[in-house]
């Protein structure tokens, strides 16, 4: 039996509760504050020292890292992560606010990833392409630059892919992004739609629902997600696949959530630059490597790896573009080029090999 409770004495609670609430939002600000004043100390001792860059990427993922360990609850990692990001952001924007380039337009998952990254003391630049992304970060005008690489049910994106064989760039680190489509559209709902516009990867990655809910409807691929909700909101009778952000950004309704097939859809983002970081502890390692033309030429490239006690978590081929057949491949292992025993075995590997490229040792995704 359910005993009554005084409603002067839960209003007296809520008011003692509430009260030590209050003194808590003044200590936590008080020490973010102190938090942002030490950081600009760091600061101006690193410019001292003649240092440009202050975004160090190993320093924040050991401090998100610190973070998740401390988290008893009942608040969850993600959240706790994303807390911690942005105050990490807002305080290197009191001495440098990074410009990040990204797969556009507004709205996009990239620029989520971006986001979710770096937090939102940064500025965003939207651009049309990925080779785009890539040539404003060479030339210096981003700092930074965020690019898709992988679905976990479409698999790899080869525009990216490809432009590391030429590109100076390196790979600084890796945002891992829980996909969620929706089904978009202004004053249209699915008895008066004519056709459904997305990107080809968002498309396919919510086939199923499609042909159950919508069969028979015309499917037309865009450049983006953001995109097709940009036409959405222009054609009557157009619904588009895209995110969260993209419905509040072109004033769309949500027609139908969370469509895709596959409820753990997740897309793996590069974030590209200039700088190498230092191991963090929980390192990944990407490279570029093609064999020599011989029989068995990709066990011999393998090999060094396994003899090392390398753990090997992904590889891919593509055509080299230099000759018919000839094949390179993308290989991520886990460590720093720093660690002793995977600098073994990729001196091992460049004897094996007839090139060898390194795309970058950086930090895994944090959450």
């Amino acid at each position: 039996m359910n005993r009554r409770i005084d409603p002067d004495k839960a209003k007296a609670r809520v008011e003692k509760l509430r009260e030590r609430i209050d003194a808590l939002d003044v200590e936590i600000q008080k020490r973010i504050s102190e938090r942002a004043r030490l950081a600009q100390e760091i600061a101006k001792a690193k410019k001292t020292g003649g240092a440009t860059m202050f975004y160090r990427p190993d320093r924040e993922a050991e401090v998100l890292r610190n973070a998740l360990g401390r988290n008893e609850g009942p608040l969850s990692d993600e959240v706790v992560v994303r807390l911690f990001r942005e105050i990490i952001s807002a305080c290197l924007a009191l001495e440098s606010e990074l410009t990040i380039a990204f797969l556009g337009p507004q709205g996009t998952f990239t620029q989520e990833a971006a986001l979710k990254h770096f937090g939102h003391a940064v500025r965003t630049k939207p651009l049309g392409a990925i080779d785009e992304v890539f040539r404003e970060v060479e030339s210096g005008t981003a700092d930074f630059g965020v690019v898709p690489v992988e679905n976990s049910t479409e698999g790899v994106i080869n525009h990216t892919l490809d432009m590391f064989m030429n590109s100076p760039l390196k790979i600084c680190g890796e945002v891992e992004l829980r996909i969620h489509h929706h089904l978009l559209g202004k004053g249209t709902d699915r008895k008066t739609a004519r056709r459904v516009v997305s990107h080809q990867q968002s498309l396919a990655q919510c086939r199923e629902w499609l042909d159950a809910n919508l069969p028979g409807i015309e499917r037309s691929a865009v450049s983006s997600n953001a995109e097709a909700a940009r036409i959405a909101a222009a054609e009557q009778g157009t619904l588009a696949i895209a995110s969260d952000s993209a419905a509040q950004i072109y004033g769309l309704d949500v027609v139908a959530s969370n469509i895709e097939d596959n409820p753990d859809n997740t897309t793996r983002f590069l974030v590209i630059g200039k700088l190498a970081p230092a191991p963090s502890g929980t390192d990944k390692t990407s490279l570029l490597v093609s064999g020599k033309n011989r029989p068995g030429a990709l066990h011999r490239l393998l090999a060094p790896l396994s003899r090392h006690g390398i753990n090997m978590t992904r590889i891919e081929s593509r055509p080299s573009r230099r000759s018919r057949w000839e094949y390179v491949f993308f290989v991520d292992v886990d460590g720093h080029v720093k660690d002793r025993k995977l600098a073994k075995a990729l001196a091992a590997l460049e004897k094996e090999a007839a090139f060898v490229k390194l795309l970058g040792s950086y930090p895994k995704a944090v959450v």
